[in-house]
């Protein structure tokens, strides 16, 4: 057995500065953009020395977004970990050196830095002291697309059962500011398309103004938004255009609706509660013609409150919980994150990962502090539960 790595916090920091100078910004959501696959292969070497046995996969028709599979089978029985967090990021748009990691205090700033390069280094070091110590078999699944359609974490799931792997957790790193995570919103995304009639704006009654429609319509989400944010969802209008040229009547519009939805909600009822909004335009304006697309739909998660997932939570927060920068309180999430796929998929999952600040913004940072924490915190979690905790 070789020695111990003398600081598993300092390994994660640094790693996570490498991985902050590859840029990992997702195509998906920006038009150019390289994705995953330089950090992928980065990480496969990474894994490769470790003496994991790796796995590219990219899903069907997409070849340029891979995701690693890397897994190290342990000598004890008991409970197969698996470690998740995704490598894509957001784009850089307002950002002068969105790659060159720096620090700034406690502070490491780039992009990725939170959300969530922090919680993939911290994975990764932590499963590479499990593998060096050989008892607990662990997975790590480090995927593309989850900033946009979760293309890399359907494709894992799927390979898993092709490769006979079978996880009896699943440790999604995300940014939780190292609190336990109970619960997480569910989303759903809905494309509005208004169509008019195009004619010379000096002759305007001779068109249908598709965009004074979608006007109409943004009155008629921000109507609906209050009675929705009183039973914990959200509901707002992202993304609108319309029009093709000055001194034209707009032919067309479109507008993207999201909606947040609350646990005791379903993100796929967002289109019938879309096509009411439209059911009353057209009920006051015949001339109004618009179809509504459902995009995606998530739903929420919530920890279970016993199992595996609940145990190993419990055990993880205790050995967190005097990190700086923790709040002490469950944390319930605004956002979603994938662990409902891995529920969806039989696996019981639990999200907890460092945080900082300025998620999707500029100022994107990690709290150091949290980076240095939480490998450290994973591994004896892992050592104090032994192979009991899948029986709790």
């Amino acid at each position: 057995m070789s020695a111990a790595p003398r600081n598993l916090g300092e390994q994660a920091v640094e790693l996570l500065e490498e991985l902050l100078a590859i840029d990992s910004v997702n195509p998906g959501l920006v038009d150019g953009a390289p994705g995953e696959s330089a950090i992928v292969e980065h990480l496969r070497r990474r894994a490769d020395r470790a003496g994991f046995t790796t796995l590219v996969v990219t899903p069907d028709g997409h070849p340029d977004r891979p995701s690693l599979l890397a897994w190290h089978h342990g000598s004890a029985p008991g409970p197969c970990l698996l470690l998740n967090g995704h490598l894509d990021t957001v784009g850089v748009a307002g950002m002068a050196e969105p790659f060159s990691p720096r620090i700034d205090g406690d502070r490491l700033l780039g992009r990725g830095a939170a959300d969530m390069k922090g919680g993939v280094a911290g994975i990764v070091v932590a499963a590479e002291e499990l593998a060096r110590r050989g008892r607990t078999s662990v997975v790590l699944a480090l995927v593309a697309d989850e900033e946009d359609r979760s293309l890399g974490t359907e494709t894992v799931l799927a390979q898993l059962e092709a490769t006979g792997l079978r996880p009896d957790l699943a440790l999604v790193a995300e940014p939780s500011n190292l609190d336990l995570t109970v619960s997480l919103r569910g989303f759903a995304v809905v494309e509005v398309e208004f169509a008019g009639r195009a004619a010379h704006a000096s002759q305007a009654d001779e068109g249908v103004d598709a965009v004074a429609h979608l006007g109409r319509f943004l009155g008629a989400v921000a109507a609906a938004r209050a009675p929705i944010r009183a039973r914990g969802g959200e509901l707002l209008v992202s993304v609108v255009r319309g029009g093709s040229a000055p001194f034209t009547v707009a032919d067309r519009a479109l507008a993207i609706i999201e909606r947040r939805t609350a646990s005791a909600e379903s993100s796929t009822g967002t289109l019938a509660e879309v096509e009411t909004l439209l059911a009353r335009l057209r009920d006051e304006d015949p001339t109004v013609t618009a179809t509504a697309q459902l995009v995606v739909a998530r739903e929420s998660w919530m920890l279970q409150p016993a199992g595996p997932a609940r145990t190993f939570a419990t055990v993880l927060d205790e050995r967190l919980v005097t990190t700086p920068g923790r709040t002490g309180t469950d944390f319930a999430a605004p956002y979603w994150m994938e662990a409902p796929l891995f529920e969806e998929n039989g696996i019981p999952a639990l999200v907890c990962g460092p945080s900082g600040g300025g998620l999707h913004s500029v100022d994107e940072w990690v709290d150091l502090r949290q980076v240095r924490a939480f490998p450290e915190a994973i591994v004896a979690a892992v050592e104090s539960l032994g192979e009991g905790f899948d029986a709790h």
